[in-house]
């Protein structure tokens, strides 16, 4: 890789993972040439923001929620093929790559939940909670690719596409159910819906960190000991004296210089 990165090692484990992954790459072989991965990126976004105009004006165009299976399709396939078709074609770039496909995912998400709270499926201080709960995960997410080399693309046997399975059928739903019981308490599907992501994304985030701060101070323990207190003096000792030289020497080049 370029300027000696190194791209974390992907991990996924959702229950579509197998299949998606031979399908994906069936259709990037196939894939005209013409059309790239940043093509397929610009048309996840689009598609992301399409889902949540068509769940905003749903209750005055219902088949605006045909809309949503729709452009939930169309998302699927730009965001999950651009990757792809990258490594399909030997086009990598992983850097480029991994910050636009995840810095659009977070304004995607955004679209999709503002949406919702639009048009009063959703309850706006639910709609923020469940966007803290989400953008708390992406940020352990994106902490342990780089701290640990391990991006982490699933959890529980749920990655974005089983999500967007969800979601698609929440959106179905809302024609029949939009409104449940829970206990007694008459709530907004997505109301429900919102609560408990907004309590497994935290939930998922704590339990992620914990593991992941574990892994790190094992590979970088707390020095303990007289020895590890010398070792580290001397360690100082040779890093000042790194030091005074390398001044040493700039004060000479200025002198020459001058």
């Amino acid at each position: 890789m370029p300027n000696g990165f190194v791209e974390a090692k992907r991990q996924s484990s959702g229950l579509l993972t197998g299949i998606e992954r031979r399908v994906l790459i069936w259709i990037a072989e196939r894939l005209p040439e013409r059309i790239n991965s940043d093509h397929l990126t610009g048309l996840g976004l689009v598609s992301m923001f399409m889902v949540g105009v068509c769940f905003a004006t749903w209750h005055e165009v219902p088949w605006a929620l045909a809309g949503v299976i729709l452009f939930l399709t169309l998302n699927w396939f730009g965001d999950s093929l651009d990757g792809t078709v990258a490594r399909v074609r030997g086009h990598q770039r992983p850097r480029y790559g991994f910050y636009v496909d995840h810095i659009l995912d977070t304004f995607g998400i955004l679209f999709v939940i503002s949406g919702l709270a639009i048009a009063g499926d959703m309850t706006p201080i639910i709609a923020a909670a469940f966007l803290v709960a989400y953008y708390v995960l992406s940020i352990e997410i994106f902490l342990a690719t780089y701290c640990v080399g391990r991006f982490q693309m699933s959890f529980w046997g749920f990655g974005p596409t089983e999500l967007r399975i969800l979601l698609a059928v929440g959106a179905l739903m809302l024609t029949v159910k939009p409104v449940v019981t829970v206990f007694g308490v008459r709530m907004l599907l997505f109301d429900v819906g919102g609560i408990v992501g907004a309590i497994g994304l935290l939930i998922t985030a704590i339990i992620s960190a914990i593991g992941n701060a574990r892994r790190l101070y094992a590979a970088e323990p707390f020095p303990v000991g007289k020895g590890s207190r010398l070792q580290a003096s001397d360690s100082g000792s040779a890093v000042e004296a790194r030091s005074r030289e390398s001044e040493v020497r700039s004060l000479s080049e200025c002198r020459i210089v001058r």
